[in-house]
């Protein structure tokens, strides 16, 4: 049977890390809302969802009744109402808050003998609102130089426990595969899970997550303790490998 919500990351799970999500992927989660509730989660804002997963159903919003986006790692949750999308919660950093964040990386940096690429794409630390990302390579570079940049994870690991001395009161996490998230302590995938039951009265063990950072360290990796089931996958076509399963039982 379909579990009652199924969770997806976005980046490298349900689409290439940044790309828009392709017309197969599209048209198997538009059958996925015809069955079941779908929430989508990831690390960036609203405009992420809108570039690289809402622009590819076009005008076809039939099943966003049973679509939620989970932005910042779940510190924010929009639902669609009658003709638009709208908060239901958010959590946002202060100023102090992101201010400790930004000073902590440049310790971090320095303390690791940290040496930025001669190219960067885009901006290298990012206040999203609600979270501060990292992004070694830029926030905007393609995804073949962030393929090769830390495949094995092994310069933000580095940096993370650099970061974890300088901010004890914060959510470190990597994502993707250049990035590293930082978050208000307790603003996390998990906490996403968990806010989604609690608005969709749905217990976390009556959903399953999909995603691709399901290891120690990396930012799907918390919701194992909500006790929501969870499905690992290597990439997009793995996923649609997934759902197919999940429709077909």
């Amino acid at each position: 049977m379909l579990p009652e919500l199924v969770v997806l990351d976005m980046d490298g799970t349900l689409t290439e890390n940044k790309s828009t999500a392709d017309a197969e992927m599209i048209e198997l989660v538009k059958k996925l809302l015809e069955k079941t509730k779908v929430a989508v989660i990831s690390g960036g804002g609203f405009s992420r969802f809108d570039e690289q997963f809402l622009v590819s159903f076009l005008i076809d919003v039939s099943g966003f009744g049973n679509l939620y986006l989970a932005a910042l790692n779940g510190g924010t949750l929009y639902s669609y109402h009658i003709s638009d999308w709208k908060k239901v919660y958010e959590d946002v950093l202060s100023e102090e808050e992101i201010k400790k964040i930004y000073d902590a990386f440049k310790t971090a940096f320095a303390e690791t003998k940290f040496v930025q690429d001669e190219k960067i794409y885009g901006t290298l630390i990012e206040d999203r609102i609600g979270q501060v990302t990292f992004s070694g390579l830029g926030s905007d570079a393609p995804l073949e130089a962030k393929r090769t940049w830390d495949p094995d994870r092994k310069k933000r690991l580095v940096l993370v426990e650099a970061l974890k001395k300088h901010l004890p009161d914060f959510e470190i996490s990597i994502g993707g595969m250049t990035s590293i998230d930082v978050s208000r302590k307790g603003i996390d995938k998990a906490y996403g899970v968990e806010k989604l039951a609690k608005f969709l009265s749905i217990p976390a063990s009556e959903m399953v997550f999909v995603g691709d950072t399901l290891f120690p360290g990396g930012n799907d990796y918390v919701v194992i303790k909500t006790g929501i089931k969870t499905i690992s996958v290597a990439g997009p076509d793995d996923t649609k490998r997934v759902i197919r399963e999940l429709l077909a039982g």
